[in-house]
């Protein structure tokens, strides 16, 4: 047994009992209930999580002083918390060696995945120790998602535990235009926590057959073990892992490499700053919708720190249908309560009164006013989406300009399309019967490429209308804020006596430049009688003549 533990779980315990604010719900059980430590853990681990587990539930009465910084110093870091916690098996393998040897290699990259993780390690770590569960599991973040709760694989995979769809709604994750729960912390957590306990359960308690599975899916897991057995094999990962796919293959074995930087950061040249023993963010509920520009100056914090602890949120507010609840910086929970407690409930999001206009409709508004049509209809009791010009609606709209709401989802899919990827970029308007497949093979881009440069995965389906950036490529149509794609026609043009680029462009309104670039052109090339063109006209703008 570590000594070091026991004095300083013994302090932790001493200082929880003075320090531990008041709780909503009396949880004073809570820490009784606890699952006893694994035998590497030992009690004084056990003891530290057990008191700050109850912390991160919900924390009402801040008021009373946080533990002082000197005596935190003297508290073992999260990580201390979580090393102390080990429980996978390890292994001399040289596939955790060549792991291992990238993240030496890598010390800036260890840098932005640690400071990331700051934010969420210690809930993981303690929501782990409560179901007794190995807490190396804590660091599989960094191997799903380099610990950014808004990653986005080709996969359609997101969040923190990176989640596909399906597995995310059987794991309870709702996912609507609001609210993605595979990014919110505490349910993607839990849903993340519930699905390994599963497959732990499925694969007799092997974890490292467990977080294989994880990876590539219970199936995969199951036939190599089918087959190892056929062929008279052992079972474990190590024997299995031939028969499992690629990625698989280095997925367990980047986490044993991550577990070991961590468990001895100097005696693999590497340095981890320690995560501080403390919850980093309160749960306070909201009790109804709640703008998130407007939550971050009720908090006295920045909108950026807002998101990036409630990154399940997709628009500038949180979802009116639930959950009620946001997650500020511990420090800051006192003022955001009291403030939030004094402004009245139709103040937490702004309402405008709008007069329908000719042409307009239920779709129309929700865009402009960044909502959903089923919103309007709620708060305006409309049984079904017609409405008259000249009547009023209540809108919820944002209090701030989109420009303040950084980590939305439409501020962040901007971003992506405007990064610069170096080459020629080109806009193209979605049409009736596109897919990302067939949209690259028109512009002779790789499939996977478009789908990142607009924050998309590759078997994403588009929606009618959607703009899309594509970079480089063979030039096809380009549009700006052009007509509907639904108007746009290819057609072919047999080149006349006398025609020009200008006498072209002029009789289809289209331009010189498009001309050229739909026809590979170049210079002051002279067009020919009997030369076929392609073009894509605007249908709505021909006229006779």
């Amino acid at each position: 047994m570590n000594k070091g533990f026991v004095i300083l779980g013994a302090l932790a315990v001493l200082l929880s009992a003075c320090s531990q604010p008041r709780l909503k719900d009396d949880a004073s059980t809570l820490s009784q209930n606890l699952p006893s430590p694994p035998l590497e853990a030992v009690e004084p681990a056990a003891d530290l999580v057990s008191f700050t587990t109850v912390q991160t539930i919900h924390i009402v009465d801040v008021t009373q002083p946080m533990i002082p910084d000197w005596a935190v110093d003297a508290l073992p870091d999260t990580l201390d918390i979580i090393r102390a916690g080990y429980q996978l098996p390890d292994s001399e393998q040289r596939a955790i060696d060549l792991q291992l040897d990238w993240y030496r290699q890598h010390q800036a990259y260890l840098d932005r995945v640690f400071t990331r993780s700051s934010r969420y390690l210690h809930y993981i770590a303690g929501e782990l120790a409560a179901r007794g569960m190995p807490l190396e599991i804590a660091l599989l973040p960094i191997v799903e998602s380099a610990y950014d709760p808004f990653a986005y694989s080709h996969g359609r995979a997101a969040g923190l535990w990176q989640f596909i769809p399906s597995t995310g709604r059987r794991y309870g994750l709702k996912q609507d235009w609001w609210y993605d729960g595979r990014r919110d912390i505490i349910e993607s957590t839990r849903g993340a926590l519930d699905y390994l306990e599963a497959l732990a359960k499925q694969f007799d308690g092997d974890w490292l057959l467990a977080i294989a599975a994880y990876n590539s899916g219970e199936g995969n897991v199951h036939r190599a073990i089918r087959r190892n057995r056929k062929a008279g094999k052992p079972i474990d990962f190590w024997s299995l892992s031939r028969r499992l796919p690629v990625e698989t293959r280095a997925y367990v074995p980047k986490l044993l490499a991550v577990a070991r930087l961590v468990a001895d950061p100097d005696g693999n040249g590497v340095t981890i700053e320690r995560i501080r023993n403390q919850p980093y963010f309160a749960v306070v509920e909201t009790h109804g919708q709640l703008d998130l520009a407007l939550a971050a100056d009720l908090a006295g914090v920045s909108v950026e720190e807002i998101y990036a602890l409630n990154p399940g949120y997709n628009r500038w507010a949180t979802d009116p249908a639930g959950p009620d609840r946001l997650l500020v910086p511990v420090a800051a929970a006192a003022t955001f309560e009291s403030n939030l407690a004094a402004l009245p409930a139709r103040q937490q999001v702004r309402w405008e009164r709008y007069r329908i206009r000719e042409g307009d409709s239920l779709s129309v508004i929700a865009r402009k006013f960044g909502t959903t049509k089923k919103l309007i209809r709620e708060v305006n009791n409309l049984r079904g989406s017609t409405i008259r010009a000249g009547k009023y609606l209540m809108i919820p709209r944002a209090s701030k300009s989109a420009s303040a709401y950084t980590q939305s989802a439409d501020a962040r899919l901007a971003r992506t399309m405007t990064r610069s990827r170096g080459s020629k970029r080109t806009l193209y308007r979605v049409q009736p019967g596109d897919s990302l497949w067939t949209i690259s093979r028109k512009y002779r881009v790789n499939t996977r490429s478009l789908a990142k440069w607009n924050g998309m995965a590759p078997r994403d389906t588009l929606s009618v209308g959607r703009e899309l950036v594509i970079w480089g490529g063979k030039s096809v149509v380009a549009i700006g804020g052009g007509p509907p794609s639904g108007r746009v026609r290819q057609i072919n043009y047999t080149v006349r006596k006398g025609d020009s680029l200008w006498k072209i462009s002029s009789r289809f309104k289209v331009s010189i430049s498009q001309l050229k670039s739909w026809n590979s052109l170049s210079g002051k090339r002279v067009l020919r009688p009997g030369q076929r063109l392609v073009m894509y006209i605007d249908v709505t703008k021909q006229s006779g003549g």
